[in-house]
């Protein structure tokens, strides 16, 4: 969404970064859409704990260091990314301007408008703007989408990405992001989710962030305190084992045969309360009274079972995500792998996918 440099994506090879509270995640896409997607490869880095808290980049050099060990992992040449920032550090606004301005003319207005609505002063943001579709409302009139970011929010992921010698060319929005490759992700789903109601339900470390979608279009969203962080706490306390030494239990499937009944399923069960009370919060506040699919996506969603205990509980229709469903894999991809990670690869696509723009 944030422009850093005007260039052509085509032209050149774009990796998608994605820096979130727990790992760092890159995923690089070749071909075209009209002769189909591939994936050329990907990597998974996690995050030493606290590098990043509350979206914010709180070390540095520990999150330059694990960028450059998952470009290692991942063996790609290519240097520019298109990396985003969390909702929470970005104000958007959707603003109306008359058809028919050009660029120039737009920037004034655009300025003019966000001054009304930044609490900021305006050499202190980076601002942008999109130009959605002609305003179906008022004839003569186009939607535009107006975004602002804290100069220091966009500079602290650029430094982090040139410290481990990449270039920044693109700052979107995670949860932008996370919808452009969101469609992919509906190619799983009946009729390809066309008309349908559709929650997305991405799980991190500390957050629970509901995105309900019609037809591709935001219709409401939520943040909720929970998420797999708490698991990792569980299993430290229960075992007597740091919140690292559980970390790596937990990824690696070492924990003792009593950790299903007495850790995961309770977790699990908790976790599927916190997604119907999320959609309770949502029937409530909208004219909506249903969702017909619910997509799981993020670190936690790979937990073998969890779509079944979450469809039980709501009632509704429960996938895990995968946006690479229909895409075509280089043989630097292992299906096994990318199956298990694709739920928590959505930004990261969809970022990605920039460079098909």
């Amino acid at each position: 969404m944030i422009n850093l440099s005007v260039f052509n994506p085509k032209a050149r090879p774009l990796v998608g970064l994605d820096i979130s509270s727990s790992a760092v995640k890159l995923v690089e896409l070749s071909g075209g859409l009209k002769e189909g997607i591939r994936i050329e490869r990907y990597a998974v880095e996690p995050l030493p704990r606290d590098a990043v808290t509350d979206g914010n980049i709180a070390n540095l050099e520990a999150v330059a260091e694990t960028i450059k060990r998952a470009l290692r992992r991942m063996g790609a040449g290519v240097k520019q990314v298109a990396m985003a920032l969390p909702a929470s550090a970005v104000i958007t606004k959707k603003i109306l301007l008359p058809d028919g301005l050009r660029e120039q003319e737009m920037e004034v207005q655009v300025e003019s408008e966000a001054n009304q609505y930044i609490p900021f002063a305006l050499d202190e943001v980076n601002l942008d703007f999109q130009v959605l579709e002609e305003s179906h409302d008022v004839p003569g009139e186009m939607d535009v989408l107006i975004a602002a970011s804290r100069k220091e929010k966009v500079e602290d992921r650029v430094a982090a990405a040139e410290a481990a010698g990449l270039k920044a060319v693109i700052m979107d929005v995670e949860s932008f992001a996370a919808q452009s490759a969101f469609d992919f992700v509906c190619q799983q789903l009946p009729e390809k989710g066309k008309g349908a109601i559709i929650a997305l339900v991405d799980i991190g470390a500390n957050q629970l962030n509901v995105t309900v979608l019609r037809d591709g279009v935001q219709v409401y969203t939520r943040e909720q305190a929970f998420g797999g962080h708490q698991l990792t706490q569980d299993i430290a306390r229960h075992y007597g084992m740091s919140a690292e030494e559980a970390e790596a239990a937990k990824r690696s499937g070492s924990l003792p045969e009593n950790y299903a009944s007495e850790l995961l399923r309770p977790f699990m069960d908790s976790l599927a309360l916190e997604v119907s009370r999320a959609l309770q919060f949502f029937f409530t506040s909208t004219q909506f009274n249903q969702v017909d699919h619910i997509v799981l996506a993020g670190g936690c969603a790979v937990i073998s079972g969890l779509a079944e205990v979450v469809g039980g509980r709501t009632q509704v229709d429960t996938v895990v995500a995968n946006p690479f469903t229909k895409m075509q894999l280089s043989s630097k991809v292992r299906p096994k792998n990318l199956m298990a990670d694709a739920p928590s690869l959505l930004v990261a696509c969809g970022l990605a996918l920039r460079r098909f723009d």
